[in-house]
């Protein structure tokens, strides 16, 4: 068993419309036609000689934590921050509390407290104990009870001067760093390593097998992950235990392989925990502001996270790529290889989101090179869905559109020409022949009409009939259809969006497959033609992943730049995407760049949400108010001058003023419960140092993180 139905890539091969790749063949292990070649070597670094690394990392503790905590190797703290003594008050305290008891160490010794602390030898000793003629014994007799009260005398001192955290805060156990701690070998039931979830299932010798490829260094995080994701296929019921134990002896590790063959990335630039899902993307500041049990703490993301889907913005700069985008990126990446995701990754050609060796699929538009072509309809058949889809892409950033021009008046002018041009021709036009049609091209629409009259379609002539009635009216839509249609009929797209089966078109309907996608937009001289490639891809993305029936692969789509994206549709799009196990990110420079009324709903949509450092006041206010209020302790201090009304009173407040260079006064301390907000606009647009960011998180299961000031550099 290499691969099944959940597992395999669809729609990256050349075919006129994408269909599902059939599985690998378990007993050749071979691939199927149009899967990227599996490479010469294995990629990322050479296996260890021995086990030790892999087996230390799979055996590490992972303590349940809060929502965003790093996991691996986390250690718990308390939820409120303990009482921290000062270092001047604790010393003085400690000092003055040996004085203390010296003193009354003395006045004991030297008997000016009089003789009864005595008393209880006198009564738990006989009188021949302490007026015998044994000298040697009286005096064992009476310096052991000096011992005793020296002590007693010692212990209340120290406690009362906290001689216990004075050590701990100065002495030898703070001269050395913290030993970590070495924890016991798990019992062989309860070892991650042997497998002990085969072993009750009954595969025993799978389980073996995989324990010594474990302990000999042949075994990697992806391969643990990948074989674990296709246990559970088995306890699902989906294969049966037969062909995964025989792929497991057959190919040990290397059992089940993702379709392109490969086991790792090229390479890896940040943290991942494969095991609990996470990657890891910084460090939480130790900051008051934060929770005490955040402080410290390394800061990670996961698809439990990602499926509330994530919003940063930020200006040029200031790590919304680099930090937060391809750290992701190369996360999703990993899960696919190991069969838990499908990722779609899309952003301007060159702007570093990974190698195009670790993607299964690179599409760069406007590239003559490029060996993918993008599915202008999403592979449906339907001409409805198609032009809903269409529509949002052409007309959706419309924020005060033409009469009439609305994404509903749009999906019903091109509904009534992708339909009946799909029954003449058996295929959608392509973008020259679409805008011929919406331009009204006399020729074409001749054309289509005698071809509908030819074959008898009158339900579809009716629907051309009234296309043509509206292009008289002044105001029609189709004419805003063709002014931007045109923007993709450019030279630079000529070989792309082709419908006739002559290039391979990929359609985001293979989301339902653990594939790996880069989509490089062409940006540079194609502005508006990127930004409606990139409204096309969010909607054939939400359209694709809610209606796919196994939603148990993570599907996520990672859009670099979401300027002129966020549209009312898309934002009721990616709301749906929680239920359907889904989830975006989406990057943008200001909020400006989202309509006004719709900057409320996106943020309300997302559950994750990030603010970089640099954001302007404008942009820090939307965040304050979607982050809201909090009670919080205040503490007003008042001074109040003490005026003195005898003579020697003025004499001291006078001596007082002339050392102290200040008028005697009282202070009065006012502690309230007052309700502010989390974080200011001011202080998210000056508080938040370079490389840092303002965070708040949001669990798949509605579990909630405040915001968190996060150094993404940690």
């Amino acid at each position: 068993m290499d691969s099944d139905g959940t597992r395999d890539t669809r729609g990256t091969h050349p075919s006129p419309v994408p269909h599902p790749t059939p599985p690998a063949d378990p007993h050749t292990h071979t691939l199927p036609p149009g899967t990227p070649p599996a490479p010469t070597v294995p990629p990322g670094a050479p296996p260890k000689p021995d086990g030790t690394t892999f087996l230390a990392w799979l055996r590490a503790s992972r303590p349940e934590a809060a929502p965003g905590v790093w996991r691996l190797g986390h250690r718990p703290r308390p939820e409120q921050e303990p009482e921290q003594i000062p270092s001047r008050q604790l010393i003085s305290g400690a000092l003055i509390a040996f004085l203390v008891g010296w003193l009354v160490w003395s006045l004991l010794w030297n008997g000016y407290l009089g003789g009864w602390w005595v008393i209880p030898l006198e009564l738990f000793t006989p009188d021949s104990w302490r007026e015998g003629n044994d000298r040697v014994g009286n005096a064992v007799l009476w310096y052991s009870y000096y011992t005793v009260i020296a002590l007693a005398i010692l212990l209340v001192v120290g406690r009362l001067g906290r001689w216990g955290e004075v050590w701990r805060r100065y002495g030898p156990p703070s001269w050395r760093p913290a030993a970590p701690m070495e924890e016991p070998p798990p019992a062989p039931d309860q070892d991650p390593a042997a497998w002990p979830q085969l072993r009750r299932a009954g595969a025993q010798e799978a389980a073996e097998r995989l324990a010594a490829e474990a302990r000999a260094g042949l075994m990697r995080d992806v391969d643990h992950a990948r074989i674990s994701r296709a246990w559970q296929g088995v306890r699902s019921g989906r294969h049966s235990l037969a062909a995964f134990t025989g792929a497991v002896l057959k190919d040990g590790a290397a059992a089940c392989l993702h379709p392109s063959g490969e086991r790792d990335l090229p390479a890896r630039h940040a943290r991942h925990d494969l095991l609990t899902g996470q990657v890891r993307l910084g460090t939480t500041a130790d900051d008051p502001r934060n929770p005490y049990h955040y402080r410290g703490a390394g800061l990670a993301l996961g698809p439990d996270l990602l499926g509330t889907s994530l919003l940063a913005v930020g200006p040029a700069g200031s790590g919304k790529t680099g930090a937060v985008v391809r750290p992701l990126a190369e996360s999703l990446c990993l899960h696919a290889l190991a069969g838990r995701a499908s990722a779609v990754v899309v952003g301007a050609s060159g702007a570093g989101l990974g190698p195009a060796e670790a993607y299964d699929v690179v599409v760069r538009v406007g590239h003559p090179e490029s060996v993918y072509d993008l599915d202008l309809y999403g592979g449906t058949t339907d001409p409805d869905e198609a032009a809903a889809i269409l529509a949002e892409a052409l007309v959706g950033d419309l924020a005060d559109p033409h009469p009439g021009s609305d994404s509903r008046r749009s999906t019903t002018v091109l509904a009534q020409l992708l339909g009946p041009f799909r029954a003449v021709h058996d295929r959608f036009p392509s973008v020259p022949e679409l805008r011929q049609l919406l331009d009204g091209a006399p020729g074409p629409l001749a054309a289509l009409r005698k071809a509908l009259t030819d074959t008898g379609q009158d339900s579809l002539l009716r629907e051309l009939d009234a296309r043509e009635r509206q292009m008289a009216h002044p105001g029609d839509v189709g004419t805003v259809l063709a002014d931007r249609i045109a923007l993709l009929d450019r030279p630079a797209f000529a070989a792309f969006f082709d419908t006739s089966g002559q290039s391979r078109p990929f359609s985001l309907r293979a989301l339902d497959h653990p594939v790996r996608v880069r989509i490089d937009l062409p940006q540079r001289g194609h502005a508006d033609a990127s930004r409606i490639l990139a409204r096309l891809v969010l909607a054939q993305f939400t359209a694709a992943v809610t209606a796919r029936e196994d939603r148990s692969l993570f599907a996520c789509l990672l859009l670099d730049d979401a300027t002129g994206v966020i549209t009312p549709e898309a934002v009721r799009g990616i709301q749906r995407l929680r239920s359907a196990n889904a989830g975006t990110v989406l990057t943008l420079r200001t909020l400006d760049d989202v309509a006004r009324p719709l900057r409320g709903p996106l943020l309300g949509a997302t559950g994750c949400r990030m603010a970089l450092s640099g954001l302007t006041p404008w942009d820090g206010q939307d965040f304050a108010e979607v982050w809201g209020k909090e009670w919080t302790e205040t503490r007003d201090v008042t001074d109040r001058q003490i005026i003195a009304e005898t003579p020697a009173g003025k004499a001291v407040h006078m001596l007082r003023r002339v050392i102290t260079g200040h008028a005697p006064t009282a202070r009065a301390v006012t502690v309230r419960q007052v309700e502010r907000e989390r974080w200011s606009a001011s202080e998210l647009a000056h508080g938040v140092p370079p490389g840092h960011a303002v965070l708040s998180l949001t669990t798949v299961q509605g579990e909630h993180a405040p915001p968190l000031l996060v150094d993404l550099r940690g």
